[in-house]
């Protein structure tokens, strides 16, 4: 029975220290961008508003037209982090809409990051 409750209240203090992420966006516009400006950056900041450090254990993009970096240290509680997201517009003319998912140690949880925008192609 002992072993049983400190199972249940271990359990319960664990829940109370996960780590959490909270970004302040998940999407971001370019809008219009030219061909020629080769590479559009933006960046996601996140906080961890969870108990324990988040850390970002990799980050992957739907096309290899997406390069994403982001903060490899652990954040801790009430500190930021981002993950920048850089996107390819040479040889690209049109709409785009690309996910970016971050995976961290939050239990069950994969946050999904977006980028879209319009590249308008160069004069030839």
């Amino acid at each position: 029975m002992a072993f049983l409750l400190c199972f249940v209240m271990s359990g319960a203090l664990f829940a109370q220290m996960k780590p959490e992420a909270k970004f302040k966006k998940n999407v971001h516009d370019f809008g219009s961008i030219k061909e020629e400006v080769e590479v559009a950056v933006s960046s996601f900041e996140f906080t961890n508003i969870g108990k324990s450090p988040v850390i970002i254990q990799r980050v992957t993009a739907s096309c290899g037209c997406t390069s994403p970096t982001y903060t490899r240290e652990p954040v801790l509680p009430g500190k930021k982090g981002e993950v920048k997201v850089a996107y390819h517009t040479t040889h690209r003319p049109g709409s785009f809409y690309k996910n970016i998912r971050v995976y961290t140690n939050v239990p069950d949880t994969v946050y999904t990051l977006s980028v879209q925008g319009n590249v308008i192609p160069k004069k030839r």
